[in-house]
């Protein structure tokens, strides 16, 4: 028989190892720390008081004075540093604690030295440890060399526990030097410093902001790039500041001067002023997240790809006003290639982590751009907790906006790393805006129409708007850019695209004339010619979907012609809907679109529809947008321009005459605009009062009626080559006017009820 194997006997807990809780350890620190400062603070003392302050003055000598608060420190670590998932901070916080303490009591030890503590009870300053420390470094490197390393010592301890990089900590220094030369400054004056401000010098603000401004978490060793400047020991933010030019009183504006890129007959009339920017657009201060969020959240992002089992890191950082790009570096795995190098984390990997990173950082939606266009970086997009706002005037006062080229330039927005995007509709050359309810389309066309306005008179540029909502542009009626009022009734918006289309045509053969090809070399020879130039015609559809319901056929086709031949003519679309279903946003249209524009969907179908792509279902909306420039596929995400109800009445005021400063150019006579816009009206306006082609075929019906002594549908189909419709209109219209009498029924043709015209008069007419 086999032998039975003895049973394991199970440990019990009395053998196990006693691990003491780390917040155990804290407590007990926090309790030495709060006897120390009361024994010396109270003259009553303890038996256990007396020994315990005995053996600290023994070993740290004035120390003794201190110890309690890196006694506190420590306890404070240990309830709530130790065992926390940053790993890098386990050992900073206590090793700089304990630094500073040894290196003070080694200066006391400099200031009253001890002498041999098994000779003498004479500590001196330092104790005993001080001692010790000093008679080390001292036989090493003398006192001189002492204090030397004592100092960068001190100066690693403070970086240790404070956590600040040597450039942030000479920032605070410098700003703490300059509050206190205010403090000094005005303390002397008799009134609150506040009032005492110097007009152009702007205020500073606190030590303790400052210092939360530049506080951030322990530094790392790796390169991070924050808003395009590279630091291995912190952050240092560089993100261009707005220069909003001063205000000048000035009773009127000079006239507009031509810009570079314009050629300088659109400009050279004297009837029209441009408006100046900072008395009619508003300037809006952007918010800033902080530093120590930045660093907090590049650490839960690297700690959640690390718990999946993806090494990465982040190196770039980009702050934009409604969200901050993380761009992460993917790392290696621990397989290898047939060449024995170790494989990239694929990016697969990381796309397919998007929820889970949203769960960590507590933030949602959360878009993942794999890769970044021309960068070896993953892109991770995280909402701010503050969303910034991005005002026009902000976008058209900077350097951006000035040095693009384009004669029709427009800033759309601001992009992830917070700097402003600019386009040229007139080399677009249409825009194609779709998104949900409430998204933003209907604010970016009024910040487009709002710089358009800024920056063009109405002999540069003339605007022609359909609104079927009848909310959004009709506050723009009477401005002298408008060809016609604000269109809304649906049933003129087809003859509305047909006179675009007859104006393209017409276009086009005033270019053949002078022998150009485009509108800018006509424009630039018309005054030699003496012809008059042409302005550029920016043609606006707030509700692309209400027109394609009303007559489908006819709106697609005028689109895809003026999409397609009209930009050497200088018409320009802008298409908008908040339906972007296939059978508003069709194929032909978004042929000719190729620059696109989406805000928020609901779903990722209608994201494929606009954009051909996925990525607008998890945008935030109110602003937030995804550009499809016409020259790339690639997406790009911004926060668009916003302008204010206040900021469009005063822009509408100075161009429709509410401003006095256009009328001493225009003298007395009513600003040509509004001529036009009621010649032009006439022209769409229907044809019911006069219509020559229905007498015309009218006087043919009743002449075959009389000819043929009766009157029917299928005889006016047979003989004047019409359709059933408008066959048996002809025979109401016959029967109203007394012609021919009523239906008999039965299929027999109708009566008729007027004689024949007399011979006399017929061969008279003939005579004559």
């Amino acid at each position: 028989m086999a032998k039975r194997k003895p049973a394991r006997r199970k440990k019990s807990p009395d053998n196990a190892s006693f691990t003491m809780r780390p917040e155990v350890i804290g407590l007990i620190l926090m309790a030495l720390a709060l006897l120390t400062v009361l024994s010396l603070l109270s003259g009553n003392r303890g038996a256990f008081t007396t020994v315990w302050l005995n053996v600290l003055e023994t070993l740290f000598g004035w120390g003794l004075y201190i110890v309690w608060l890196f006694l506190a420190v420590l306890g404070f670590w240990f309830i709530k540093r130790y065992g926390a998932e940053d790993a890098d901070e386990k050992w900073e916080k206590p090793v700089g604690s304990v630094l500073i303490l040894l290196t003070l009591i080694t200066v006391f030890d400099f200031i009253t030295p001890g002498n041999d503590p098994l000779l003498t009870d004479n500590v001196g300053g330092g104790g005993i440890v001080g001692w010790l420390l000093h008679r080390l470094l001292t036989s090493a490197l003398d006192d001189l060399g002492t204090l030397v390393v004592l100092f960068f010592v001190l100066v690693f301890s403070i970086i240790l526990v404070s956590g600040l990089s040597l450039r942030e900590l000479g920032a605070l220094i410098r700003d703490g030097y300059y509050r206190f030369q205010d403090w000094r400054h005005f303390r002397k004056l008799p009134i609150n410093p506040p009032d005492m401000l110097p007009q152009n010098e702007p205020a500073k603000t606190s030590i303790l902001e400052r210092f939360k401004s530049y506080r951030t978490s322990p530094p790392e060793t790796d390169p991070l790039t924050i808003n395009g400047e590279t630091t291995s020991s912190g952050i240092t933010r560089t993100r261009a500041k707005n220069i909003t030019p001063p205000t000048e009183q000035v009773s009127l504006p000079a006239p507009a001067e031509p810009a570079s890129e314009i050629p300088a007959q659109l400009n050279s009339s004297q009837k029209w002023h441009l408006p100046v920017i900072s008395e009619v657009l508003e300037d809006v201060r952007e918010v800033e997240i902080s530093e120590a969020e930045i660093r907090q959240r590049v650490r839960i992002i690297e700690e959640t790809l690390a718990s999946f089992g993806v090494e990465a890191k982040v190196r770039e950082i980009n702050q934009g006003p409604a969200v901050t790009q993380f761009s992460i570096e993917p790392g290696y795995t621990n397989r290898k290639d047939s060449r024995g190098n170790p494989q990239k984390v694929r990016v697969s990997k990381i796309v397919n982590l998007a929820n889970d990173l949203a769960l960590a950082l507590s933030a949602a939606p959360i878009r993942i751009e794999a890769p970044i266009p021309g960068r070896p970086y993953v892109g991770i997009e995280v909402p701010n907790i503050t969303k910034a706002m991005v005002s026009l005037r902000s976008a058209l006062d900077s350097p951006i906006f000035a040095a693009k080229r384009g004669i029709l330039k427009v800033p759309l927005g601001r992009n992830v790393a917070g700097k402003p995007v600019v386009i040229d509709l007139a080399a677009m050359p249409h825009l194609l805006i779709a998104g949900a309810t409430g998204s933003g389309k209907s604010v970016c066309i009024n910040a487009i129409v709002a710089s358009l306005l800024c920056t063009h008179t109405p002999e540069t540029l003339r605007m022609l708007m359909i609104d079927p909502k009848m909310v959004e542009l009709v506050n723009y009626n009477g401005i002298p850019h408008l060809l016609a009022p604000v269109v809304t009734d649906l049933e003129r918006v087809v003859g509305v695209l047909s006179w675009a289309t007859r104006e393209m045509e017409r276009r086009y053969k005033t270019l053949a004339k002078l022998g150009v090809r485009n509108i800018t070399s006509y424009n630039q020879k018309a005054p030699d010619a003496g012809e008059e130039r042409m302005p550029y015609i920016l043609i606006i559809i707030d509700e692309l979907a209400d027109l394609m319901m009303m007559a489908p056929d006819d709106v697609e086709r005028s689109v895809a012609r003026i999409a397609q031949m009209a930009r050497a003519v200088g018409i320009h679309l802008i298409l908008a809907t908040q339906r972007p279903s296939v059978d508003v946003v069709t194929g032909l249209i978004k042929a000719n679109f190729p620059a696109r524009v989406a805000f928020a969907v609901s779903s990722q179908i209608d994201s494929r529809v606009i954009l051909d792509a996925p990525g607008a279902d998890r945008l935030l909306g109110k602003g937030d947008m995804l550009y499809m420039a016409p020259d790339s596929a690639k997406l790009r995400r911004l926060q668009g321009v916003y302008v204010s109800d206040a900021e469009l009445d005063r822009l509408i005021k100075f161009w429709g005459g509410g401003i006095d400063r256009q009328r001493p150019s225009l003298g007395p006579i009513e600003p040509i605009g509004h001529a036009e816009q009621k010649a032009l009206w006439d022209e769409f306006a229907p044809k019911e009062k006069k219509p020559s082609g229905d007498e015309a075929l009218l006087e043919r019906a009743i002449a075959v009626v009389k000819d043929n002594k009766r009157a029917s549908i299928s005889l006016l189909q047979r003989r004047l080559r019409i359709g059933y419709a408008r066959a048996a209109r002809l025979i109401d219209k016959l029967e109203e006017q007394g012609i021919i009498g009523p239906d008999e029924g039965g299929g027999k043709a109708r009566a008729i009820l007027i004689a024949d015209d007399p011979p006399a008069d017929t061969n008279t007419s003939e005579t004559e």
